[in-house]
């Protein structure tokens, strides 16, 4: 039976490319049966790539069957995975979050999490010298896939083994970073297509937080006026979000990117005190910038607070 490799809901840059890496890695080098797949339509930086390195769309899959063999890449999050995961045949992880828990395994697995920006830094790691077998495109999927996690090096997760990953992938591609960076941001700020609930849903991740659930979405941009010119509209449609995917708040950060900075959209009360006590704002109207925050991983989910 052929392995599905698949990443987290909403699919980003990683969770569409490291599938794409893995899969070719362990099929080419290893002589694997596994396919790399996605759980929902990848982001506009996402299928930038693909069309600029020449893949095809993973197929989108809804969930898994009971039994099958499948490898879990860029979460290790059961609330980001299909409802039947624990039903399926997990046969390893590689991850570069936190341990969250709850995914419950057939027999002993392999799970790899590094405290890295990207989780195709570590499968580069994992490959050892068979990684100078990765063809251009594979290297370019790798190379988009860390450029984006880091935010091109700004981001507070970056560590140097990231960016001398990067830099190789780039030199051997012919590339050059900043020139290339600039045109997947382009891509990724290019969402003038998508409906608020889609916006709010692209990037975005649910937890809870004092027994409050919140959808955390995360826009990182160039171009952050053309987000933050539907603010209105993009609250308005948060209790549309909020009810049909049963979460108390969302919280949206628009990331400019250039800047280094976030605007949180300040609908109502809690939000304005998740603001105040998350990160020491202070709040006058329906968005506050808060300087030097672009990583929900490292900086926005470990200080929430209610």
């Amino acid at each position: 039976m052929t392995t599905l490799v698949f990443g987290h809901k909403s699919p980003d840059t990683d969770s569409t490319g490291s599938p794409i890496l893995w899969s070719w890695y362990l099929n080419e080098v290893k002589g694997a049966n596994t396919k790399p797949v996605l759980l929902g339509e990848p982001n506009t930086e996402a299928a930038f790539m693909l069309s600029r390195w020449g893949f095809d769309k993973p197929e989108i899959i809804a969930d898994v069957a009971d039994d099958q063999p499948c490898i879990v890449v860029d979460t290790n999050n059961p609330a980001e995975l299909p409802a039947n995961i624990n039903g399926a045949d997990v046969q390893a992880i590689i991850d570069h979050h936190k341990l969250v828990g709850g995914l419950e395994t057939k027999g002993p697995i392999d799970i790899t999490i590094r405290p890295l920006a990207c989780t195709a830094t570590i499968m580069i790691d994992l490959m050892g010298d068979d990684a100078v077998k990765m063809p251009d495109a594979i290297k370019g999927a790798a190379l988009t896939c860390i450029l984006s996690d880091t935010l091109e090096f700004r981001s507070p997760t970056t560590t140097d083994h990231d960016r001398a990953v990067a830099e190789k992938l780039a030199a051997d591609l012919g590339l050059n970073v900043t020139e290339y960076a600039a045109e997947m941001f382009a891509a990724k700020s290019d969402v003038s297509d998508f409906s608020d609930a889609e916006l709010i849903r692209m990037d975005s991740k649910e937890y809870e937080v004092s027994g409050k659930k919140f959808r955390v979405s995360v826009l990182e941009t160039t171009a952050p006026e053309i987000p933050l010119g539907r603010k209105d509209s993009l609250m308005e449609s948060f209790k549309t979000v909020e009810s049909e995917d049963g979460v108390d708040q969302v919280l949206l950060f628009v990331v400019d990117i250039l800047k280094e900075e976030a605007t949180l959209l300040v609908p109502n009360d809690l939000v304005k005190s998740v603001a105040e006590k998350s990160f020491g704002a202070s709040v006058d109207g329906d968005a506050v910038v808060l300087p030097g925050i672009m990583s929900r991983k490292k900086q926005i989910i470990p200080n929430l607070a209610v």
